[in-house]
């Protein structure tokens, strides 16, 4: 038997179970720890988990894992949630870096918020009735009216493993504009296999979109865990210096014994 440290944070409402692997004693492969750890009826519950560990240059290294266990592309709201988490550990004050899957991202902590600048974004697709696009992981984009209604988990499930998905997957987002620079986004995420409260890669797609449809930075964002705030500059059809601005909190420390 083992007892593993660990802290619960959360991003509106994107929640994570957070490690201190400093001195890398987790085992990085045991996806079936990861998956238990995750599992809300058996184990702390989470939507992800998220490893930290020293960097050579960055001030820290972030390994992030989806809930099925299996390590995965990027995680906005993860990301937010390891910076306050690395704060907490004393590895950073303000501005700072760390690695991800998509490379060293930087970051800042303004007051309650943590800005994340995302990965750029050079293209956008566009399909008559979705957009798709790479914002550290990938993104379905769908426009609908009246969005709080909308059957998310069965719709999403259905695009999710459709062509030309398939089994590799996309995350699925449902987007309603609720004004100038206003949208309202529901996501249906891959790995989770189910509708999280708020998507930090997701909501980023959602926005850029907006922009790329004439909508001006920053975009705000409404999600079912709650806002969030997107800001870019429009360069040659892409979109670079994109940030995203948001809470995350701690929730509890706990220890678990398996």
């Amino acid at each position: 038997m083992s007892t593993i440290e660990f802290q619960k944070y959360q991003g509106t409402g994107n929640d994570f179970v957070m490690i201190d692997d400093r001195q890398e004693v987790f085992d990085l492969d045991d996806h079936h720890l990861v998956a238990q750890l995750c599992d809300r009826k058996f184990g702390i519950g989470a939507d992800g988990l998220i490893i930290v560990r020293n960097h050579g240059s960055a001030d820290f290294k972030m390994v992030y894992y989806n809930s099925d266990g299996h390590l995965t592309s990027l995680c906005g709201n993860g990301s937010r949630c390891a910076v306050k988490f690395a704060q907490t550990l004393g590895l950073v004050e303000g501005p700072c870096s760390f690695e991800t899957s998509e490379g060293i991202l930087n970051a800042n902590i303004v007051g309650e918020l943590v800005h994340i600048q995302m990965p750029d974004v050079h293209k956008i697709e566009t399909f008559e009735d979705h957009y798709f696009l790479n914002t550290g992981s990938p993104h379905h984009i769908c426009k609908v009216a009246d969005v709080e209604q909308y059957d998310v988990y069965n719709e999403g499930k259905k695009i999710r493993y459709g062509a030309p998905y398939h089994e590799t997957g996309s995350n699925v987002n449902f987007m309603e504009p609720k004004g100038s620079s206003q949208i309202f986004v529901r996501t249906y995420e891959r790995g989770v296999e189910d509708e999280t409260l708020s998507c930090g890669t997701g909501v980023t797609a959602a926005a850029l979109v907006q922009g790329l449809l004439g909508e001006s930075s920053p975009i705000n964002v409404q999600t079912l865990g709650g806002h969030l705030q997107i800001s870019f500059e429009k360069e040659n059809g892409g979109f670079k210096n994109v940030f995203l601005i948001g809470p995350a909190e701690k929730v509890f420390a706990g220890s678990i014994t398996l």
